[in-house]
């Protein structure tokens, strides 16, 4: 039976990765769009809460220069979540994002503990089901520099040509963004009641480690390209996160050099830290290959003869980033996770590709997933 699942804080970061997700399994799940104004309307937000058999309440302040703010707002939202709960007699399983703040002495882990306490409490009077998450610090791609996380504030520092500063170093317990999305999946599908659950952390480590790993990857991939080596979860997870702060349009294609001599031409592709798989392929000219993009693999594209266009899309925006290549001037381009991505062959020749990929391709794992660019 499909669940339909509805997320308050749908394009925010986690709302976003979890939507997302949820669209990777139809057959599972139907998503129910939610837009921020229908906190304002409460004939919409009954419209919505009415449809759902699940609701994720992602949409909360993080950040904010008055405190007294961000509770009032926090609060504020869950309450009118539970004003429509009751009005619309909805039985849903909610489950709702909390924080490991909520035993620090500030307003924000008091607004999130307040929440959760809040819903629990109208789980059970009205007899739905409820699941109040306790997370540690989320990180991922595409999180907001200066709002979300420190690593997406040093990521997007070190790609634009900024100096990230360390206000307090210390250990920190995380959480890749993938991984909690696999949490609230588990908990949807097992439908259990749970008030007050403590997500655990995945990687435990301090700030300066973060920041020493970001900068080494500026190093050897920004400016090298270079895929470093990733002995850990967690490298992989940072990597793929830092990967989401450089600017595509402006960073790619990277051009390749090439060293002749009577015997012909030598280009290096790749220098890597890590294996992988290492295939090429020939395309007649007017055909497309692609479409499909990736969660977690890391993959570049090398033209080394003829003519390509090579195009990205991250899967929920309508831009379309173009890049033009000719073996002429090899070059290559790297595929962000989430981003689905093509290439064609625009010559008159064959277009001979190189293609590395750092994970075999495996059928029953293959994490592939089709969509025109």
């Amino acid at each position: 039976m499909t669940r339909k699942i509805g997320i308050t804080g749908q394009q925010g970061f986690v709302g976003s990765h979890l939507y997302n997700t949820l669209g990777l399994s139809p057959e599972e799940f139907e998503r129910v769009d939610f837009h921020k104004d229908y906190f304002e309307n409460p004939a919409m937000m009954d419209a919505f809460v009415g449809q759902c058999d699940v609701i994720v309440h992602l949409a909360a302040m993080n950040r904010h220069p008055d405190p007294e703010v961000i509770y009032r707002q926090n609060t504020g939202l869950v309450k009118q979540l539970v004003d429509s709960l009751e009005r619309t007699g909805s039985r849903a399983h909610v489950v709702f994002s909390s924080s490991s703040q909520e035993e620090r002495d500030n307003l924000y882990g008091k607004s999130k503990k307040e929440g959760r306490q809040l819903l629990a409490k109208w789980a059970e009077n009205s007899g739905g089901r409820f699941s109040g998450l306790i997370i540690p610090n989320v990180f991922g791609p595409f999180g907001q520099p200066n709002y979300n996380s420190f690593i997406a504030t040093f990521c997007h520092k070190l790609t634009h040509n900024e100096t990230p500063v360390i206000d307090m170093d210390g250990e920190v317990k995380l959480i890749y963004v993938g991984e909690l999305v696999q949490e609230m999946l588990y908990q949807i599908k097992s439908g259990e009641t749970k008030a007050e659950y403590t997500v655990p952390f995945t990687a435990s480590v301090k700030v300066s480690e973060v920041l020493e790993k970001l900068q080494s990857f500026k190093e050897l991939y920004f400016y090298g390209g270079e895929i470093p080596e990733l002995k850990t979860p967690f490298d992989y997870q940072l990597f793929n996160t830092f990967r989401s702060y450089i600017d595509a349009s402006a960073h790619f294609p990277v051009k390749l050099t090439r060293h002749s001599d009577p015997r012909g031409v030598f280009v290096e592709i790749i220098r890597l830290g890590i294996g992988g798989q290492c295939s090429f392929s020939t395309t007649v000219a007017g055909i497309t290959r692609g479409n499909h993009f990736h969660t977690r693999k890391i993959e570049r594209f090398a033209v080394i003869k003829g003519k390509a266009l090579i195009q990205l899309r991250k899967i929920d925006s309508e831009e379309v980033l173009d890049f033009y290549l000719d073996g002429a001037e090899p070059a290559y381009v790297d595929m962000p996770v989430w981003y689905t991505h093509n290439i064609k062959n625009i010559g008159e020749e064959e277009l001979y590709t190189l293609f590395w990929i750092n994970e075999p391709y495996d059928p029953e794992d293959a994490d592939t997933y089709f969509l025109e660019v």
